[in-house]
Formats: C-alpha cells, structure tokens, sequence
C-alpha cells in the first residue's frame, strides 16, 4: 500500500455520483484508507524491494517477459502490484518523450489515471473465481491476437487464477508459451500450490513479502499525519500486529478504531474494538504461569474473563508472549521491535534471562494443544482454566533428560515416595527468583536389589580419581553395562552369539555361535577398556561353554508355560476354550502373597453356597 505518490484523486465528487450542492461545490463521498491510499508506482511500493528491484532491472535492460504471476497472502498487494506493471509497460508522457516501458512514473501519463481506475481498453482484468471456464480463456484466446487500441501492449490482469478449470488451464497454456508481441499477461493468487506446474514453468514468479510489523507501523503513522488523527505508538502496533502482514487489512483495521475512538485513537479502545485482553494482564498471567501459581493465574484469568476477554484469545495472547519471549532469548535484538510496547519489551528481556528453552517450549507446546480444545469445548472458561493448571503444575518440573542426569547425580541414593503429594505450588507472595532456568530437583527413585546386583559396582579406591574404574564379576553384568551404555548391537551379540566358558575380572573366555560376527571379539575388547576404563582379555574357546543367555530365557519360559499348563485351574481353562494355548507366563510382583489364599477361600465358600 501507499503512504506518497497516489494520483490526484480525480474519481471523488460528482464523477463518482456525486451531485451539487448551493454555491457550485460538489460532495464527495467517503473513500476507505485501503482504496484512498492505494499505491500508483513502484516508489509507492512497501516491503516489497526484492520485487521492484527485479522488475527495475528487466525494464532497463529490455529483459521483459510475456507473463508473471504474483503470489502471497491477501492484502499484500498482488493486484495493485498488476496494475502498476500495465502502467510502467505502457506508460506515455503527453509530450510523447518516454519512448517504452519504464518505472520511473514521477507523474500521470496519457493511460495511468485510466488504468489505475480499471477502465482502460487495453488493460483488461478478469476475476477468475467468477469467471472458471474454457469460454471466458477461449475469449481471451480469439482477442489476444487483435492489436491494442491505443497503448503501447495489451494487458490480461486475471485475479485468483489458480481458481479457472482445468480445462480453462489447458486452453491457456499455447497462447501464455507464444503470446503476440503487444500482449503480456500477470496473474495473481493466492494459492499458488494448485496452479499447475505447466502455467508456472511459463511465468515469471514473485511471491510478495508479508510486511514487517515496525514497517507497517511507519506506514500508519503517515496517513494517521495526513488525516489529522491523533494516535498511540501502542494502538499502531497492535494494529500492526493483528493484521498479520497485510497491508489492506492494517488500514482497514486502522479505519475501523478512527471511527470507534471518535477521537484520539488509544491502545485500550483498539484492544477492546479487537477484542484483545491487556497486555500487561497477559505478561503477568504468564508470571504466574511460570512461578506455578495456580492460585493468582486462576484469579488473573479469572478477571480478564469477567470483563469480557475471550479464553482463545487470552490463550492466544499466552501463546504470542511465548514465542516473543523465545525469540528474545535466541536473538535479543528481537526485544528492540518498536511494534512490541515498552513493557512488553522489558519484561520479556527479563523472562528470557530466567525461563530455560526447555521449559518456553514446553509451554508453547501445551497451549497449541490447549487452544484447540477450548475451541471445541462446551465450557470454553472451563476449558481454559484446566488448560492453565497443567502449564502451572508443570512449571518447576524437570524434562525427562533433566530427570535422568538427576538420576545419576544422586546414584540412587534418595527416594520419591510412589503416590506421594503434587509438587508445592508458590505462594502469591513468591519472589521472582523461583523461576531460575534450572528447575526444582527431583529426587531419585529406588532400583529394586536384583538391578542393584546387575549392575556393575565401581572400585572404592578410584572413586576420587577422574576416570573410575568399574569391576564387573558376572557376565550378567556385562550384559547389563552394554546396555547402560545403549550400545544395542553389543548387548545382543552378548546374549545370543556367545557361550561362557569362563568368567573373571579383567578375562573373558567364551565360544561364539557360527552366526557370530568377525569382528566381534576385537569390538568387544575395546569396547570394555573404554567402558571399565582397564584393559580386558577376550579369548575364544573350542570348549562348548554354556547355553547363551537367550538360550537359557527361553528355557525358563518354557518351564513356567509347562508348570502353568500342568496346574488343574489351567487346564480346565484350556478344556472350555479348545485351540487355546498358554502364550506367557507373568508373575505379578505387586500382588501380595496371601492374595492366592484369600481368592482359593472366596471360591471354596462359593462353591458350598452353591
């Protein structure tokens, strides 16, 4: 959109339907912003350098090509932007001085006002999405080949071009791959996925740019001058904001709050006329958040709920900080946008300083999730405020990494209680210091005593020493520090391809199993030097040596499917249910002893009631 350089605006007053009032002055009706401030050249042109630079260049090297199509969101430009290109192709002072196509337009030449105002002969624009089939392409087609009537090139503006058929496509596509000299073709859309590669592959592309916050803040704060209307820095940027990048819907947006301010425009009416909650209530909802307490962040949403702030956008508004206060935690310049207010700004450094990455993308990640099921859910408040109770319980939890490097740090020796009570939420009252980057530690819990004996124990004389020395007595114990150390391929080769023989500190001697790998004895001697930080002496046996491990697994399953078959309660399972067999065998550690008596006396009074 524009902020200088729009034409005389020659369409106001009766040419537009106006009429005459006493004393020969005309009434002009009302112009939007969006329309008043169009742009009419390139210089007009916001965020969208890369594109007038290129065209710039093709003009002045005569590099022109016979079509382009212009792609981005709505409101950024695309179909002004077409009709600036038929303006610098035909472009043509009175004085018959500009020879050909340029984009140096300082002032209206003999087609520009015609064209701009979509009534030139020669620039004829198309509105797809009303316009689908092959008859309206086969029309273009047949007049394509006529010569224009008065400008310098004939010039098809279709708007939403990837809604015509595919038939329409296919008509276009020998007329858009060989145009006539004096024809050129620019196409807009905003789905630029379902225009077929065969009509791109013959067009020139431009995705125009979304435009940044600060720039559209600037562009606003200029017709806001031209206008005379008095308004907040704030009120811009969160206009700015809410428009997301597009140019048309700022203005909109920003001539809606002149006429619901009535007046000076201020953040607190643009924020009620967008139904946005407070900024500052949001920053402190999210202090609340992140300290877990749940007490004042429901008393907080609470209040915003009450004067009429909707829980998606409160959710949404979360969601916006979230992010802001990520990004200036990875780039702090970021923290330097004007279109963000100046607390927005202060505390969000504050926040970046203290909040780990970890726990920002855990918040972020449970308001996505939580914003979809307040948009679907019967109590949206409701909703809301249990959404805010898991973020808060979770606010000086450990991530499960975080829990483990714990884990190991207090080698087992501390105890969680199993069901114990909800960490403690802060009181109202807590210091900010309680949101540190590193969250509260988390207790370890207990290893049961047959993983403690598995487990191989460290030497008490290299305990000081930097690099510790682990004694491994049994081979299952091998076999378990394979897997601590994750190494899969090892700790399966362990228990399927080697037989023991025999078993020391320090010496390993086994026979493989003829599926073994080549390697795996070298393999397996380095690998224990670098994981028990002492040398170990591998040897390969011609004796027979013991069952592998697997092997011996799966012989104690077939006992206890053999024991469970032979018991009679099975049995007579198994002769009510022909074709069943006994898959597994599980035995249930958390069942107490005295369980199976208790339910063999509930069948036996059973049976005598009967």
């Amino acid at each position: 959109m524009s902020d200088a350089g729009a034409p005389p605006d020659k369409s106001d007053g009766a040419g537009q339907g106006g009429f005459a009032l006493g004393g020969g002055e005309a009434a002009k009706p009302y112009r939007v912003l969006a329309r008043k401030y169009r742009p009419s050249s390139f210089d007009d042109l916001i965020g969208q350098e890369a594109m007038v630079r290129t065209v710039s260049n093709a003009f002045e090297t005569g590099r022109i090509p016979q079509a382009w199509i212009l792609t981005g969101v709505r409101g950024v430009g695309k179909t002004t932007t077409a009709r600036i290109l038929a303006r610098a192709l035909n472009y043509e002072k009175p004085d018959g001085s500009v020879k050909g196509p340029t984009i140096h337009m300082p002032d209206l030449g003999v087609h520009c006002q015609a064209i701009m105002e979509s009534r030139h002969m020669d620039v004829l624009e198309m509105d797809a999405a009303s316009h689908t089939g092959v008859d309206d392409v086969r029309q273009i087609n047949d007049s394509v080949r006529y010569a224009p009537a008065s400008a310098r090139y004939k010039v098809y503006i279709i708007d939403e071009v990837h809604m015509l058929s595919t038939a329409a496509f296919n008509a276009f596509l020998k007329t858009l791959e060989e145009p006539p000299e004096h024809a050129k073709f620019v196409f807009a859309t905003t789905e630029i996925r379902k225009v077929p590669v065969t009509v791109l592959s013959r067009c020139q592309r431009f995705d125009l740019r979304r435009v940044e916050a600060d720039v559209l803040m600037g562009h606003l704060s200029n017709i806001a001058a031209k206008e005379g209307v008095e308004v907040e820095p704030e009120a811009l940027g969160i206009i700015a904001r809410a428009a997301e990048g597009s140019v048309r819907d700022s203005l909109s947006l920003f001539d809606q709050a002149i006429a619901h301010a009535a007046g000076a425009v201020r953040a607190d009416a643009v924020r009620q006329m967008l139904g946005l909650a407070d900024r500052t209530r949001v920053i402190d909802l999210f202090e609340h958040l992140a300290r877990g307490d749940i007490a004042s962040a429901f008393s907080e949403f609470r209040s915003q709920y009450d004067v009429g702030a909707d829980p998606v956008v409160v959710l949404s508004d979360l969601a916006e900080f979230v992010n802001f206060v990520t990004r200036v935690k990875i780039v702090p310049a970021t923290a330097d946008n004007v279109a963000f207010g100046e607390t927005e700004r202060v505390r969000a450094r504050e926040f970046a300083a203290k909040l780990s990455m970890r726990v920002l993308s855990r918040m972020w990640q449970m308001l996505l999730k939580g914003i979809t099921e307040v948009q679907t859910a019967t109590r949206p408040a409701a909703a809301a405020e249990m959404v805010l109770v898991r973020i808060a319980y979770v606010a000086d939890l450990p991530t499960p990494d975080e829990a483990i490097r714990m884990l190991d740090q207090n080698g087992g020796g501390a105890q969680i209680a199993s069901g114990g009570a909800a960490p403690s939420r802060a009181a109202p009252s807590a210091p900010a210091s309680s949101m540190s980057a590193s969250p509260m530690r988390m207790p370890a819990s207990p290893r049961s005593g047959a993983e403690a004996s598995a487990r191989p124990q460290m030497a008490p004389s290299a305990q000081a020493d930097s690099a510790p020395v682990l004694r491994i007595t049994t081979f299952p114990q091998l076999v378990a520090l394979a897997g601590e150390k994750r190494d899969i391929l090892t700790k399966t080769a362990l228990e399927a391809d080697m037989r023991l023989v025999r078993f020391e500190d320090g010496r390993l001697e086994v026979a493989l199993e003829r599926v073994a790998a080549r390697g795996l004895v070298n393999d397996l001697s380095r690998k224990l030097e670098l994981w028990t930080g002492r040398r170990w002496t591998v040897i390969v046996s011609n004796e027979a040596g013991q069952p592998t491990l697997r092997s011996q697994n799966e012989q104690a399953r077939n006992e206890h499917a053999r024991a469970a078959e032979a018991d009679p309660r099975v049995q007579e399972v198994l002769a009510r249910f022909p074709g069943a067999k006994v898959v597994e065998v599980r035995r249930l550690a958390a069942e107490p002893p005295e369980s199976n008596i208790i339910a063999d006396d509930l069948n036996e009074s059973s049976d005598g009631d009967d």
